[in-house]
């Protein structure tokens, strides 16, 4: 009972970390994409500012996955890390890059350094979601047991592919999304229609991997792919599904945060689904959640601990959202987004 307490909190975990980490490394893929030094002045200077309060509080959550997943499941964590360093070494190094390089961007004064700069956190984030889509790919097609060596056949068949692809692509949506709803909350439209634009494309994109998912996983993972289309994965499919038409429908009308709910829900739908899809398997077919298991005692302190954890961190992330997001932290002046007067439209400046 424990155990399966467990892996419900290491499931959510990661489902938090898919959506808030998942919002910045769509930004990242929107910088990459944004054009030139004058064309993507203002998104990039929209991004920067959108991301520095919230990007590294984010990364909590990928703390809490591995602290749960090393001791509630150490199994899991040996066979997983073991099988597939090699991805999982690529992304976190990504991660690093990524982290340095948004930190020292900004602050350099050389267009030089802050175009290298600028090029390492963007390319970073579009590297690291894929090589962890990729990993969870191995996972669910079932090429992942205790007692896998490492090699690439693990993490690169078909349905890591179509994953980590899936993974880039949801990022970009959720970042897309986000971004539209802080130009809207810094009063630059020209840059609400930027970035809804992109949302909707990447949407349409997500959807067209979705397909192209199912007939995979029909191949590749069919435990994965059983469990996605009965019961309760089917449910949380259809709800990702509804809420993607959601979204797509607030997107066309004027942006609220709504839409941002609906953006999350599609993510977390989704993610909870595959979760759902490989009950009672941690790694399908070859290691139950029961078998993974770590000592009676240390399941018990460990619940407890987590308990302790989220009445203390999640109140604190949630008032920092909420404090981000209802712009009490900075605002972003004309100055900053650069010849912001001209393109407002009309709008009256904070």
């Amino acid at each position: 009972m424990t155990a399966d307490l467990i892996a419900v909190v290491l499931l959510l975990a990661v489902t938090a970390y898919a959506c808030a980490g998942g919002t910045d490394y769509g930004a990242g893929f929107w910088d990459l994409t944004a054009g030139g030094t004058e064309r993507g002045r203002r998104p990039r200077r929209l991004i920067d500012h959108a991301m520095a309060p919230v990007w590294e509080v984010n990364n909590v959550w990928l703390v809490f996955v591995l602290v749960v997943m090393w001791t509630g499941f150490p199994v899991l964590f040996q066979t997983v890390f073991s099988a597939m360093w090699l991805p999982l070494a690529l992304a976190a190094v990504g991660m690093v890059l990524r982290g340095a390089g948004f930190a020292l961007r900004k602050p350099t004064r050389g267009l030089a350094g802050r175009r290298l700069y600028g090029a390492v956190f963007a390319s970073a984030s579009v590297v690291t979601p894929f090589f962890l889509g990729a990993a969870v790919g191995g996972v669910a097609s079932e090429r992942v047991s205790p007692g896998t060596e490492a090699s690439a056949d693990v993490w690169a068949g078909p349905t890591s592919l179509v994953f980590g692809l899936v993974a880039v692509a949801t990022t970009a949506f959720l970042g897309a999304v986000f971004l539209t709803g802080d130009a809207r909350r810094f009063d630059a439209p020209d840059l609400v229609g930027h970035f809804r634009r992109r949302a909707l494309g990447s949407l349409a994109a997500l959807t067209v991997l979705a397909v192209v998912t199912g007939f995979v996983t029909h191949e590749d993972a069919p435990y994965v792919w059983h469990g996605l289309t009965h019961g309760l994965g089917l449910f949380l499919v259809v709800l990702a599904g509804a809420a993607a038409v959601a979204t797509a429908w607030l997107l066309l009308r004027t942006p609220g945060v709504w839409m941002r709910v609906t953006a999350v829900g599609v993510v977390a739908s989704a993610v909870l689904a595959w979760g759902a899809a490989q009950r009672p398997y941690l790694l399908p077919t070859s290691l139950s959640v029961a078998d993974a298991a770590g000592a009676p005692a240390t399941l018990t302190w460990l619940a407890v601990v987590t308990l302790v954890a989220l009445v203390l961190v999640v109140p604190a992330v949630v008032f920092l959202y909420w404090l981000d997001t209802h712009g009490e932290l900075e605002e972003l002046t004309d100055a900053e987004l650069g010849d912001g007067g001209a393109a407002r439209e009309g709008g009256n400046p904070r």
